[in-house]
């Protein structure tokens, strides 16, 4: 067996690993980076990448289909087979940036094995221990597959599989109703599938309830059946013949069954006891600054336990970095991570939602809103249904959601607002192009010095004195 001494020992080659190889062998810290599976991790290979790619496969499908403007729509007829060669082709782009050619070029030492801890201080990958000064455990999540009685018997999907399936399903049955669930079914639907979706809670039931509502209407207006209160008491059958029954009675019957209930952490197989590292189902038990209950290892991402997206692990990364390589005091925070469900029409979030806003600050909430039917470039696409809402405390936002067109990139203006503090003044001076749908986040700043300027006596009275005396 070799030995390998090294500064970084990094496990798992996903979003967050690959962000502290890169950032720390360029700073001139030695990387060693262990990977079992894929460069790229889930991200790439099964979760944001191919999935944003079958639904834009999806989108074109539909809007060729759809009527509008005085031109007419027609049957699209989408190849199923052609939509996944497109996923394929859009992850082969891609992969060369996180492959293991690249990392090597950097001066990274990419070990392709599966590692487990054997001391505070040592992993063993395949032939090689290394020993470390300090350990990063990037190893991400896998879907969770729940004991329903039946499943293991069963073909059925997980995000993990649903790529590879070339011909087109007749009818999918999707058990889950969260953000991977509907951009599934969606994606899905508008490439020519019966789809039916069931949740056993409410459907998107993380997101604010309005606005989880707006998404859900549409999706069914295009067909898609969304049960609710539907938990899933067995399953069986097999594949092209599958029926899915409920804690209720009802009984669904359809053709493939995708699993999309939750994520479960990687970390069962790392041996972690051997490195006095405490973890449990949520992930490896951290700091705030990412640090383990052993000081050499850090978690980043799914394995922290905490936000299970891509962009946080690359977060997680530029946070610990900070004290590997420079011995700076660095904290994680959590209130100004964004999340966009990527549906049509996309539903994003940063921070608070109004619930959880009003329940922390009562009648000091104030929330400004505008609505997407008075932004003129949403009229003119003829995408003017949706709503922005921001929830201000003392003149600062603390949160925001957004439903409706490109709402994950009009989320961006209020997670950089709230990550440095800004004031809605900022964004109530900013200038937005015209006609953009950028505008609506100016509005809804706008909406919240309205009632302050035009419903103010104060005001009036000032406004008045001025317009007498002063020449």
């Amino acid at each position: 067996m070799s030995v390998i001494d090294t500064d970084i020992c990094i496990i798992g080659a996903g979003s967050g690993g690959l962000s502290v190889a890169a950032g720390a062998v360029q700073m001139g810290a030695r990387v060693v980076l262990i990977e079992g599976h894929k460069m790229g991790g889930d991200c790439l290979n099964y979760g944001c990448v191919p999935s944003k790619a079958l639904l834009a496969a999806g989108h074109k499908a539909h809007a060729t289909a759809e009527a509008a403007f005085g031109v007419a729509g027609h049957d699209p007829a989408p190849d199923f087979a052609a939509a996944k060669d497109h996923v394929e082709a859009v992850i082969e782009t891609i992969a060369p940036v996180d492959s293991e050619e690249r990392f090597e070029g950097l001066g990274v030492h990419v070990i392709r094995e599966f590692a487990r801890f054997v001391s505070e201080t040592e992993v063993e990958a395949g032939p090689h221990r290394i020993r470390a000064r300090r350990f990063v455990v990037a190893t991400g999540s896998r879907p969770l597959v729940p004991p329903i009685p039946g499943l293991e018997t069963t073909p059925h999907h997980t995000n993990e599989t649903i790529f590879e399936l070339l011909e087109r399903p007749r009818h999918l049955i999707v058990i889950g109703g969260g953000p991977i669930g509907m951009e599934m079914a969606q994606a899905h639907r508008r490439l020519g599938c019966e789809v039916t979706v069931l949740e056993g809670a409410r459907a998107l039931g993380r997101d604010d309830p309005e606005a989880a509502a707006l998404v859900l209407e549409d999706l069914r207006a295009e067909g898609i059946a969304i049960e609710e209160g539907a938990k899933v008491a067995s399953v069986s059958g097999q594949e092209g013949a599958i029926i899915v029954e409920t804690e209720d009675g009802r009984r669904f019957e359809g053709s493939h069954l995708l699993v999309a209930v939750g994520r479960q952490v990687n970390v069962d197989r790392l041996d972690l006891e051997k490195a006095g590292v405490d973890y449990d189902r949520r992930g490896v038990t951290v700091d705030k600054g990412l640090r383990s209950t052993n000081k050499r290892v850090y978690a980043v991402g799914d394995a922290a336990g905490g936000l299970q997206f891509t962009h946080v692990a690359g977060y997680h990364a530029g946070v610990i970095i900070r004290p590997m390589l420079f011995g700076l005091p660095a904290k994680a925070r959590t209130d100004h991570i964004p999340w966009v469900t990527y549906t049509e029409p996309e539903l994003a979030q940063v921070g608070m939602t109004e619930a959880e806003a009003r329940a922390k600050h009562g009648d000091g909430l104030f929330v400004a809103r505008a609505d997407f039917a008075h932004n003129d470039r949403a009229i003119a696409t003829g995408q003017a249904r949706g709503f922005a809402k921001v929830m201000v405390v003392k003149g600062r936002p603390v949160g925001a959601t957004i439903v409706g067109p490109q709402a994950g990139e009009l989320i961006q203006t209020w997670a950089l607002a709230i990550a440095n503090g800004l004031k809605m003044s900022a964004v109530a001076g900013m200038v937005a192009p015209y006609p953009t749908l950028g505008e609506i986040n100016k509005r809804a700043a706008g909406a919240y010095f309205s009632p302050r300027l035009f419903d103010s006596a104060l005001v009036k009275r000032i406004v008045r004195f001025v317009q007498r005396v002063i020449p």
